[in-house]
């Protein structure tokens, strides 16, 4: 079993300088693959680590055969760093290339280590009737056809014969990222905030996975790994950049359950214009923020992939809930976060389903820090925040007062 490092530390403390600095002093017989969220952390990577060369799949060139290219290159034991778009598309062959390589793995940020599979609920009747799949007593889907090649179950076979797919409440099945790719690696760092409450955390419980967490802290001009109290973070000081809005704007979300995810599926037209009007009210009104002093986000619509609302004059301030790892918006100052962030019912209950308690708490104010860390409070600036959720607001409170 690889030894796997969870890096948890809050925004700014120098998890990635800490990361450079490592692989710059590491001796040149250690080979790593950098695993970042982004295309511009690719760059960074690639230019502040002066102590070895690293090759990235980041080039036109290599569109349509990026795998094929990870794979040659760890063939002649490359430095690679590369995105968690690609990683996620990990195979047996590519798992056996890396076993007894040498490779140092770093993860910068979680992945997307868990989704339903491509495979509606009567194909899956088909399966398990003609005797192609089973499942067993912990609901993991098992291949037992030999003589089933190819065909449009070909990467259910995949997945099942990876031992990554699970049959959840005799409805669909759920891809796992294959657990066995981390054993591959000789040392596994990941790089993250709030680690408790990450879907990866439960995915590591899930499939047996120990980790130590620490954290990180700098002295003088250097960084180095310490024991992981949260208590150091300076909560108290980082909420105090914060000029959390209270007033009637927030009247529209008094209830727990507002601006959840089902709420603004099924929010009346009247209450989605008052929350735009509202998202406009205090950006222009209460902040006087032009478009390039502004963040705000919501949910995206499914069919439209367009924000559930619309801000007049403030289009192109608009930033997906998903947000990390960038530093385009350092200058922004005046944000809205018009969300109420619980966990996915299908991922929440395929982890409870398996004794795995998930802090839906946690993970909402872990996603909310994330995303407003996108503006100028990285660099310890005051910012000012509409969140009109009355629970989000509670939590950011709590987690200032390390309530939770």
């Amino acid at each position: 079993m690889s030894k796997i490092t969870v890096v948890d530390a809050i925004m700014g403390s120098g998890k990635t300088s800490w990361a450079v600095q490592y692989m710059n002093e590491a001796p040149a017989s250690k080979k790593f693959i950098y695993i970042t969220p982004f295309n511009d952390e690719v760059t960074r990577i690639k230019e502040s680590v002066t102590g070895r060369t690293f090759r990235s799949t980041h080039n036109e060139d290599y569109a349509g055969k990026k795998m094929h290219v990870l794979k040659s290159w760890i063939a002649d034991g490359a430095d690679i760093v590369s995105t968690h778009a690609l990683f996620q598309k990990a195979d047996d062959e590519l798992i056996d290339l890396l076993t007894d390589a040498g490779y140092t793995l770093i993860l910068d940020e979680v992945m997307d280590v868990i989704d339903v599979a491509n495979i509606s609920q009567q194909d899956i009747k088909i399966l398990l009737d003609a005797k192609k799949i089973e499942v067993n007593e912990d609901r993991r889907v098992v291949w037992v056809s030999d003589e089933y090649v190819d065909g449009r179950f070909y990467d259910i076979k995949l997945f099942a014969k990876a031992g990554t797919l699970f049959y959840h409440r005799g409805k669909f099945l759920i891809w796992t990222f294959p657990p066995r790719i981390f054993a591959a690696f000789d040392e596994v760092i990941n790089l993250t905030y709030l680690f408790e409450a990450q879907i990866q955390r439960y995915y590591y419980d899930l499939h047996g996975l120990e980790y130590t967490v620490k954290s990180v802290r700098k002295s003088g001009d250097n960084y180095e790994l310490a024991d992981y109290d949260p208590s150091m973070e300076g909560r108290t000081e980082i909420f105090k950049l914060i000029d959390l809005y209270e007033g009637p704007l927030n009247d529209v979300a008094k209830q727990k359950n507002a601006l959840s995810s089902t709420w603004l599926d099924n929010a009346k037209p009247e209450q989605m214009k008052t929350l735009a009007n509202n998202t406009y009210n205090f950006l222009y009104n209460r902040c006087g923020a032009k478009g390039f002093d502004a963040l705000w986000t919501t949910k995206k619509d499914k069919k439209t992939r367009r924000p559930k609302i619309r801000v007049r004059s403030y289009a192109d301030s608009f930033l997906h809930l998903n947000a990390r790892a960038t530093n385009d918006y350092a200058d922004r100052w005046a944000l809205a976060y018009v969300y109420n962030r619980y966990a996915h019912p299908f991922e929440r209950v395929f982890f409870e389903d398996r004794g795995i308690s998930v802090n839906q708490d946690l993970l909402a104010v872990s996603d909310l820090l994330q995303w407003v860390w996108r503006s100028r409070i990285r660099r310890g600036e005051p910012i000012k925040l509409y969140l009109p959720s009355s629970r989000m607001r509670s939590l950011l409170k709590a987690w200032a007062n390390y309530e939770i």
